[in-house]
């Protein structure tokens, strides 16, 4: 059973939105500071975006006031909304939890934005 679940990505045009999720199971996602990474072609994984577990929330430069990171507790699901999408914003989302010394990755889901 893969533990992060992420879906919701796509193809839109640039200036749109798609939500993404990430559902986890056997991995509280109210704890571990949970967060949303991304992988465009030829370039390094990048953090997008971070929960902590009292509630902070932290976002890499080139996403602020676009995107926003939230989380359901009880249906322990964490979320990225992601708004006025840019062609930039292309790559491969995925959320990524550390647990006792253990990264764990989902699979990931493909955003493609286009101009």
């Amino acid at each position: 059973q893969v533990p992060l679940v992420e879906s919701g990505g796509g193809l839109v045009q640039a200036g749109g939105s798609l939500r993404l999720s990430c559902a986890a199971s056997g991995i509280s996602l109210s704890i571990n500071d949970p967060t949303w990474y991304r992988q465009a072609p030829g370039k390094q994984r990048e953090v997008v975006a971070v929960i902590t577990s009292g509630g902070s929330t932290d976002y890499a430069d080139s996403v602020k006031g676009r995107f926003t990171i939230s989380r359901d507790f009880a249906k322990n699901t964490m979320y990225l909304q992601m708004n006025s999408l840019k062609p930039e914003d292309t790559a491969v989302y995925y959320c990524y939890v550390r647990r006792s010394g253990v990264n764990y990755w989902g699979l990931g889901t493909q955003v493609t934005v286009s101009s």
